[in-house]
């Protein structure tokens, strides 16, 4: 098991490096998984196109630096990737391109997202982390868990509710 991961905040890359080297490394063929290819090509994949791809990280915008992420992130080559909230500040067109990637990614994706509609078009499994220290598992998307939850539990069990956390202790 290989893991790849990417935080919610984005914090892990050279300010002072260009989009293309933060990739890249500098060189010309990189590897991806077990592919290798020219390093400019697979940035461009991720839309940094000809004067983008000079770009100095600390200069992007929240998406930008998404995307970025997202490039680093799948050249690793994992089999499992933990995404935290991967749809903050994306624009639409990387929000898409980042649901082709999971859709046809060949290994396990967890992903915590508070983007209904992102788990609605990914998830195939739900793990609903409830109180009591209760893991619910679901086999389906978003929408068919709540409405599960809902045949079950009543229309109440989709209202929000202020739960009281245990304190851990030492």
């Amino acid at each position: 098991m290989k893991l790849a991961s990417v935080d919610q905040f984005r914090d892990a890359m050279d300010n002072s490096k260009t989009v293309w080297e933060e990739v890249s490394g500098g060189l010309d063929i990189m590897r991806i998984g077990n592919t290798e290819m020219p390093s400019r090509a697979y940035v461009g994949r991720f839309n940094f196109k000809g004067t983008d791809q000079g770009k100095r990280v600390g200069e992007l915008s929240g998406g930008e630096r998404g995307r970025l992420h997202l490039a680093k992130l799948l050249q690793v080559g994992g089999n499992v990737l933990l995404l935290d909230e991967p749809t903050n500040d994306l624009d639409i067109e990387t929000l898409r391109a980042l649901e082709n990637a999971l859709l046809e990614f060949p290994g396990c994706a967890m992903v915590i997202s508070h983007d209904r509609w992102f788990l609605d078009r990914i998830a195939t499994h739900i793990l609903d982390y409830q109180d009591e220290g209760k893991v619910e598992f679901f086999e389906g998307n978003f929408t068919e868990y709540e409405e599960y939850k809902k045949r079950t539990l009543g229309a109440d069990a989709l209202e929000p509710k202020r739960i009281k956390y245990k304190r851990i202790a030492k």
